[in-house]
């Protein structure tokens, strides 16, 4: 795995992961997240170790909190589906359950990758670079979309909510089917993304002070352009077009959704949360 996929992998399991699980507000989660560092401590050492038995062991304790969190989601399906059925909570809800499972896939991806091993056909390569997306596209983008329409009750809410799930699917669906269903996929998440993007900027940015601002707003830009990337790459891959390379995808859109949008994201709705705490009101 190189340097750079690595550290930008480190910052979504040590840093992006409990933070969003901590910003998600499900009571239920507490305990998981205050174990999350004995899984994500090993999990980030195995990515510096040479493929082996040694890194696939760390690695496997990082797969290890990821199943917990898919555990949790598959029960809270089954405790909740009523709110899975209202049309007014559902794409929100919809959303976190979507978070909670893509560390899992990143994990499965990683504990294969370490191992030096193919996992359905896919080589160390690919499974590396899958790793930090369903940790930035997965994880970040959804729980951002549906802490966003938790705060945004509207249309484009729900719309990003649903959409940004339902690409992560479209995309994880392509890895086995074609370019043309990822290409399909990279549209739905691109839309969901940039519909996130928009309403970040024109209806949660609004009023906030500087810092808190800045923070949005950064998380906002950056999504348009990363994801303009993200497409221009799916469509150069179904259709043969020029193309950005895979390594020049990892440096830009890779390290820009994972430090322009998926941190600066936590950090920002970390000061909403706590400024919610203090005030005893949502903001």
């Amino acid at each position: 795995m190189s340097v750079l996929v690595g550290l930008i992998v480190m910052l979504g399991m040590l840093v992006i992961v409990p933070a969003g699980l901590r910003l998600a507000n499900v009571p239920e989660l507490d305990r998981i997240r205050r174990l999350w560092p004995a899984f994500a401590v090993p999990g980030a050492v195995s990515l510096w170790l040479p493929r082996g038995p040694a890194a696939t062991a760390l690695a496997l304790c990082y797969a290890l909190g990821a199943a917990l969190l898919a555990l949790h989601a598959l029960a809270r399906l089954v405790r909740r589906s009523a709110p899975i059925r209202a049309p007014r909570t559902a794409p929100a809800e919809i959303a976190l359950l979507t978070a909670l499972v893509t560390p899992a896939i990143a994990a499965t991806a990683l504990v294969a990758e370490r191992s030096g091993s193919t996992l359905f056909g896919f080589g160390p390569g690919i499974l590396a670079l899958t790793v930090p997306h369903f940790h930035f596209a997965g994880f970040a983008a959804a729980l951002v979309s549906g802490l966003l329409c938790r705060l945004v009750d509207s249309p484009a809410g729900r719309f990003a909510a649903l959409s940004v799930p339902l690409g992560t699917l479209l995309v994880l669906i392509g890895y086995f089917v074609g370019e043309w269903a990822e290409l399909a996929g990279a549209v739905v998440l691109t839309a969901g993304m940039w519909a996130t993007a928009l309403l970040t900027w024109r209806r949660i940015r609004t009023g906030r002070d500087r810092a808190t601002r800045l923070l949005l707003g950064t998380s906002a830009g950056v999504l348009a352009v990363t994801m303009a990337l993200a497409l221009s790459w799916a469509l150069g891959e179904a259709t043969g077009l020029p193309h950005p390379t895979l390594t020049w995808m990892a440096a830009t859109h890779g390290v820009g959704n994972a430090l322009g949008f998926a941190l600066c994201s936590v950090l920002a709705w970390k000061r909403l949360r706590d400024r919610t705490d203090r005030e005893g009101r949502i903001v």
